[in-house]
């Protein structure tokens, strides 16, 4: 795989990490990255598998681009061919996979279930007329598709969102229902979930195929012009000379990456290959390195323009243009990556830790040179928020963009062989998102179907009272939960869905709920006990699993804080403000993200007592919120944390 190669190559660069072996990397993502654990091919059958890649990904260009076919037509071949090509990729299981194997139940397994498929794709205008009734062999045909998808899922996702998904059509089928009769009730759920616009070829599918692909694709296309390598070393040119500049580079780097990643495991892996043992090196505990990067890692899912193409998603159930989207994402964002900045930073300060000498750091003159890297980027965001073009449009003009940066890149030209590699690339990372998002509109269908949302609505509604902070709060704990292990699209789908109409109801502004579900289901990736992001980072730094995930969620306090500030005040999504408005904002919200990460280190000029930690952290919340009431109670109290640390500073230089 392009992303184990790129990470071998980073990970012998490393002089820091010579003592270990490149494939420590491989078994790190094979085992928290489900992606990463395929079957393996050599010779003529590699080079046929990647074929069928490519093909997939230039169909997806085609009928994203070009093809004007009914939505059914265009959604169930869509998914045919991920059903095919997630048997052909995805084994049954973990661990060592025999070469050039593929047992035959995975064959039946992925005849049986692309033929599903493309059963609705030949017979989609006769399935239309047909309304919802259904013959058994229909009703058959639905439910090998169904399973086919769940088994792709599982095999390239997890098992979290397959056991919500189980537990929703088990309740279906036992109460959700309102039928006696067990075959009209049997046909009438596969009707609603394969055949209909409300289950598996709903919006999260319909957005993955005419969206997601295309910038999954661009993203392969930008791994291969050396972007992500630099990152890594602009990070370290204008960071790492600086205390505990290592833990910086990860955070910089990572937030850069997070830019076009979608991935918190791979991000966590492929940047923390380089910066973890470096961090090691300068004198930051392995625990404290490890849960920096799986942070900064994580945080790149909420990092505008891509936002693990969550962004697209969320445009397309608001009803919003996606700069919108974009230009509300940047300041929460920047809040999150300043709060882990100035904690490593602080943490740096107390253990007295250096940065990376001068003769470490790579020179910057000739990265400079290197600024036409980011011509893709730049050309995506300004063709994206001109509004003059469609998303598709923007994302293949950045492909050719990022084609031609290859081609003047010596250090990484990409030739024909490397542009078929980045197809074949592309067209594998859209699999996972896609079964995913077939899996993610079962949930949604199912909801919607039982009318088990009006249910958890009403259920949340009455235990928060007329009190939104509970009603927040009890959210919180439903994102957490349900997006433990679940990839970031799917993640937001399955929010958008259950989640965040509560906060609606309880009068939470449509884009605060959504940004806020948003949130509480990336972060899940740092809280115990399913930390994937954070047990990638202790594979690596090889510390404690448990403290690391603990003390990630720590670092990532913004990303437990912002979100109930915006829910609460919209103001900070850029929503119904202005200029001198988001000027303040931008100044509070600074210094109140600085008091509480100083509050949680327990250093400012010198350690803080517990009394100056609390006015510290109280001041800070105070300042995040808008308003002139809250930011001049919040800028005393910092104040007085201030003019402590002053005075108790001046004592100890004359003691």
């Amino acid at each position: 795989m392009a992303l184990l190669e790129k990470l071998k190559s980073l990970f012998k660069k490393n002089k820091a990490a010579e003592s270990q072996e490149p494939m420590d990397l491989e078994a790190v993502m094979k085992k928290f990255d489900r992606e990463s654990n395929t079957r393996v091919w050599e010779g003529v059958p590699r080079i046929l598998v990647s074929c069928c890649l490519a093909a997939f990904a230039i169909f997806c260009l085609y009928v994203t681009l070009f093809a004007t076919w009914l939505d059914q037509v265009r959604l169930s071949s869509f998914m045919g061919f991920i059903v095919f090509l997630g048997f052909l990729v995805f084994p049954a299981r973990k661990g060592k996979q025999k070469v050039n194997s593929m047992p035959w139940y995975d064959i039946v397994m992925m005849v049986l279930g692309t033929a599903a498929f493309l059963y609705y794709t030949i017979f989609a205008t006769t399935i239309i007329q047909q309304g919802v009734k259904l013959e058994m062999y229909q009703v058959v045909i639905g439910i090998i598709g169904i399973l086919a998808l769940a088994e792709v899922c599982r095999r390239s996702v997890g098992l979290p969102i397959l056991i919500v998904a189980g537990a929703l059509v088990a309740y279906a089928f036992i109460w959700g229902v309102n039928n006696p009769d067990f075959l009209k009730k049997l046909s009438y759920i596969v009707h609603s979930l394969f055949y209909s616009a409300e289950g598996i070829l709903s919006t999260p599918v319909n957005a993955c195929s005419k969206f997601i692909a295309i910038f999954i694709i661009f993203g392969a296309f930008l791994e291969r012009t050396g972007i992500a390598d630099f990152f890594i070393k602009i990070a370290n040119a204008f960071v790492g000379g600086f205390s505990g500049g290592p833990a910086k580079v990860a955070v910089v780097a990572s937030a850069l990456e997070g830019m076009v990643s979608g991935s918190s495991v791979g991000n966590t892996v492929g940047s923390g290959a380089v910066t973890i043992p470096l961090m090691k090196k300068t004198g930051y505990k392995p625990e404290f390195a490890a849960a920096a990067e799986a942070s900064a890692s994580t945080g790149g899912q909420i990092m505008p323009p891509i936002m693990g193409a969550a962004a697209f998603l969320m445009a397309e159930n608001l009803n919003l243009p996606y700069s919108s989207i974009v230009l509300s994402a940047i300041l929460p964002a920047v809040l999150y990556f300043a709060g882990i900045f100035i904690a490593v930073h602080l943490e740096a300060k107390k253990e007295g830790l250096r940065g990376l000498t001068k003769d470490e750091l790579p020179k910057l003159k000739p990265l400079l040179k290197k600024l036409y890297l980011l011509i893709p980027l730049i050309l995506l965001i300004y063709l994206v928020s001109s509004g003059k073009n469609t998303l598709q449009f923007a994302a293949a003009l950045a492909i050719v963009a990022a084609i031609i940066v290859g081609i003047i890149n010596k250090e990484n030209r990409i030739t024909p062989k490397r542009i078929f590699e980045a197809l074949a690339a592309g067209g594998q990372g859209i699999i996972t998102v896609a079964a995913a998002c077939g899996v993610a509109g079962v949930v949604a269908g199912t909801i919607t179907m039982t009318g088990l949302a009006n249910q958890l609505l009403n259920g949340i509604v009455a235990l928060a009272g007329n009190q939104v902070i509970i009603a927040l709060f009890l959210t919180m704990l439903c994102c957490i939960v349900l997006g433990m292990g679940v990839p970031t699209t799917a993640n937001y789908c399955i929010m958008a869905a259950t989640c965040a109409p509560i906060l609606v109801r309880m009068g939470v502004p449509a884009l605060a709920a959504h940004f806020f579900v948003f949130y509480f289901g990336i972060v899940a990736d740092l809280t115990p006990p399913v930390a994937l992001a954070a047990y990638a980072g202790a594979a690596i730094a090889q510390s404690n699993p448990m403290k690391t995930a603990f003390t990630a969620t720590k670092l990532a306090i913004g990303a437990f804080i912002v979100p109930y500030i915006f829910a609460l005040n919209p103001a900070m999504l850029l929503v119904d403000t202005n200029a001198w408005e988001v000027v303040l904002i931008s100044i509070t919200s600074f210094i109140g993200i600085f008091a509480v990460s100083s509050s949680l280190e327990g250093w400012f000029l010198h350690h803080m007592p517990w009394y100056q930690r609390i006015l510290a952290v109280v001041g800070g919340l105070l300042l995040i919120y808008p308003g002139i009431v809250t930011d001049s109670i919040g800028l005393a109290m910092v104040a007085v944390v201030v003019i402590l640390q002053l005075i108790s500073r001046k004592s100890l230089a004359k003691a």
